[in-house]
């Protein structure tokens, strides 16, 4: 069993690097005993870095949580102890942009009553699909205001663990996919931009939205009927 070392708090997503040992391998993959790299899922890219020991090092071009949390490699395979980093510029991009959609998915709630049915993050940008709505230029450019006026309020991000039962008494379940998670799921980890949205995620964000930046839209297409797509940067 691999302990994941950014799941107990807000301050655990900064961890860059960290010492683990190989527990099991395969032709191009090895799992560690811990570790910090973001295996893909959830709308977000896998981490990336590198692996080094005595003698060598190996590139870790990409982590899924299949069968395991496998670290999959360009290069040597290691074995025993080794020394783990993450591509930082990669991961905080993700943070970034993970923290901001909560803000922008909860904009559109609030203000459209459209939810959030898909999303796809990167370092440098992000998607998310809305459902039902048509957005107009005059509404993309209030839910970049919208958004932007949360993040200028400096607010912090928490994470935590909670009961499902807790949970499902202080939320709105549309407003944060509650109802989608499988009622067989009864603890959760919980991200909190305090005062603004509380929303089950196992995903990696910022300690505070001062460090988003602005959002700004790039595009939205249409995606269906009465589904929307709407991409963003922060600048």
């Amino acid at each position: 069993m691999t302990e994941i070392l950014y799941m107990p708090n807000i301050e655990s997503n900064y961890i860059r690097e960290w010492d683990a040992r190989v527990i099991a391998k395969g032709d191009d993959y090895v799992e560690l005993d811990r570790t910090a790299f973001y295996p893909e899922g959830g709308g977000q890219p896998s981490d990336t870095g590198y692996l080094e020991w005595l003698g060598g090092r190996a590139m870790v071009v990409k982590v899924t949580k299949k069968g395991g949390v496998k670290h999959f490699i360009d290069g040597e395979i290691p074995d025993g102890q080794v020394h783990a980093v993450l591509d930082w510029d990669r991961r905080f991009g993700h943070m970034r942009m993970h923290t901001a959609q909560h803000i922008v998915s909860g904009v559109v709630f609030d203000t459209f009553g459209a939810r959030t049915v898909g999303n796809q993050l990167y370092h440098d940008r992000a998607r998310v699909d809305f459902h039902p709505i048509k957005f107009t230029d005059e509404q993309l450019a209030q839910v970049a205001k919208l958004a932007n006026d949360v993040i200028a309020r400096h607010i912090d991000v928490r994470i935590s663990q909670e009961r499902r039962s807790d949970l499902e008494k202080r939320v709105n379940e549309e407003r944060c996919n509650l109802d989608l998670i499988p009622k067989s799921v009864q603890d959760l980890r919980v991200i909190e931009v305090a005062g603004f949205d509380v929303c089950p995620c196992a995903g990696t964000h910022v300690r505070n939205t001062r460090e988003l930046g602005k959002v700004h839209v790039l595009e939205c297409e249409s995606k269906g009927k009465d589904r929307c797509r709407l991409t963003y940067e922060l600048v």
